[in-house]
């Protein structure tokens, strides 16, 4: 996994480093050289530990805005002495808000989720086909599929919608797994890109998803035991 580390004690830098031992990790010490080396490198990394009270540059909140503008993926925890700032963290749905000394336990635990994640999202994709031509897209930057009489609408993470013919079923059938589940005749979501459940409807990305009661009990159990699988 390659990893950025952007904090202005080195020291601290050094000991998250050990506490990363098997990774690839890069340590910044300031806020301009990440940004400058994303911008002008087309860095990119698969986790971003950044700490929020830098002396010298930029706070590691805005400093995560940036990466976010840069890497919409981006997968950021943040490290700090003070946990005044979990509003922003979770704002900018930051993955984990640690504190100094940053605990070993907590950095792996860390790490076996965030793996999880890029293997589950790398692995499987959907496909599909449009106008004659066919196409797969990531589990991950999908965030719920909708059908409309033969046509298929999947709506992914950048914006796009991308049409295919189809129904919803055979959607369903090949996307049946742990990652995606009907919620609704005319709608599969990706239960990892759920933001929250409240009453009979899901929120994701700020679309609000129906859900039937037919299939109400089984999306909650899913999105309750995702719940629990990022606080482990």
């Amino acid at each position: 996994m390659k990893i950025a580390v952007c904090d202005d004690c080195y020291e601290d830098a050094l000991y998250l480093k050990t506490l990363l031992e098997g990774q690839s990790v890069w340590i910044y010490s300031d806020s301009d050289c990440l940004i400058l080396d994303i911008k002008e490198n087309s860095r990119q990394y698969d986790l971003y530990f950044l700490d929020i009270f830098m002396e010298d540059s930029m706070n590691g909140i805005d400093l995560a805005r940036l990466v976010r503008q840069q890497d919409e993926e981006a997968v950021i925890c943040f490290i700090s002495s003070s946990n005044e700032f979990y509003r922003e963290a979770y704002d900018l749905y930051a993955v984990q808000y640690l504190l100094k000394p940053v605990q070993a336990e907590e950095v792996h635990n860390l790490l076996d989720r965030v793996s999880k994640s890029l293997l589950r999202n790398r692995e499987r994709s959907l496909c599909f086909k449009w106008r004659g031509q066919t196409g797969t897209i990531p589990y991950g930057n999908i965030l719920f599929i909708s059908s409309s009489e033969h046509t298929v609408f999947i709506y992914c993470k950048n914006g796009v919608v991308q049409e295919c013919k189809g129904k919803l079923s055979e959607i369903a059938l090949q996307a049946g797994g742990d990652v995606f589940m009907r919620c609704h005749q005319s709608f599969l979501v990706n239960m990892y890109q759920v933001d929250s459940l409240k009453g009979n409807e899901l929120m994701v990305s700020g679309h609000p998803i129906p859900i039937s009661r037919r299939y109400y009990t089984e999306v909650k159990r899913r999105y309750q035991e995702i719940l629990f699988e990022e606080v482990d």
